[in-house]
């Protein structure tokens, strides 16, 4: 009887598995690019607190369609004023007021009238004083004046002057054959105010003079005029006048 052989005692080799297939080849990551060193940038420097200041407001706008406000008069400095007077101005008629004239710098011009031509040629003297001026260039700094430096019956002969400013750097301006640059009188005076017509200047001077034979006061010959309101129309019952007389 065969005997039968036990059983293999080599197992069968294990099958392998299947093998997957051939995978796409990934392209290699590009190489970083190398770094550039930077330069080291110092620590800043601490700097001083410094101190809060105030926040100035906008200044405020017109509204459209208006103008700017105008510049106050005070803070214009430096402009002649042409209505200025050597003294301010008399309160009424019957004001007496001692006061003191300082000299002014004028463009003056003499002449001489008749009495019944007087007031129109102070007139027609004032209008030449402000043509000669402008045509000059100094800017009126006051009131015309008119100093009487002679009277008779007939007439009188006058020095007609005009308070200008003097143009900065002192030049004696370039000036007419009839005008040249002077001084209005200064130092004490009384000052009379006559407020009425021109023609009625007559009856101020008989108060000026009744006034100072009352006091006895001796004046200097010389009557100052200084023309508050212009000479426009003799007639005109507020013409307002300073008349200035000085003591000797």
């Amino acid at each position: 009887m065969q005997t039968q052989s036990g059983p293999n005692q080599n197992p069968p080799a294990a099958v392998p598995d299947a093998q997957p297939g051939p995978q796409p080849v990934q392209p290699a990551p590009p190489a970083p690019r190398p770094l550039t060193p930077q330069p080291v940038q110092p620590a800043p420097t601490p700097q001083v607190p410094l101190e809060p200041q105030p926040v100035q407001p906008p200044p405020t706008l017109p509204a459209p369609g208006q103008s700017p406000p105008p510049v106050p008069q005070q803070q214009q400095t430096g402009v002649p004023d042409p209505n200025a007077t050597l003294a301010g101005k008399g309160a009424d008629t019957s004001d007496v007021a001692e006061v003191t004239l300082s000299p002014k710098p004028v463009l003056m011009m003499s002449g001489q009238a008749s009495w019944d031509q007087g007031f129109q040629k102070l007139s027609d003297s004032f209008k030449a004083l402000r043509a000669e001026a402008q045509k000059a260039g100094l800017a009126v700094a006051g009131r015309p004046l008119s100093l009487f430096v002679e009277t008779t019956d007939d007439g009188f002969r006058f020095e007609a002057m005009l308070p200008v400013a003097i143009p900065s750097g002192g030049q004696a301006p370039a000036l007419g054959t009839d005008f040249k640059m002077s001084t209005s009188p200064a130092g004490a005076a009384l000052r009379f105010l006559h407020q009425a017509p021109y023609d009625d200047i007559d009856s101020t001077y008989e108060t000026i003079t009744a006034y100072l034979e009352a006091k006895n006061i001796v004046v200097k010959d010389a009557f100052l005029e200084e023309y508050v309101s212009e000479l426009a129309d003799p007639a005109d019952p507020n013409l307002e006048i300073n008349v200035y007389v000085q003591p000797k």
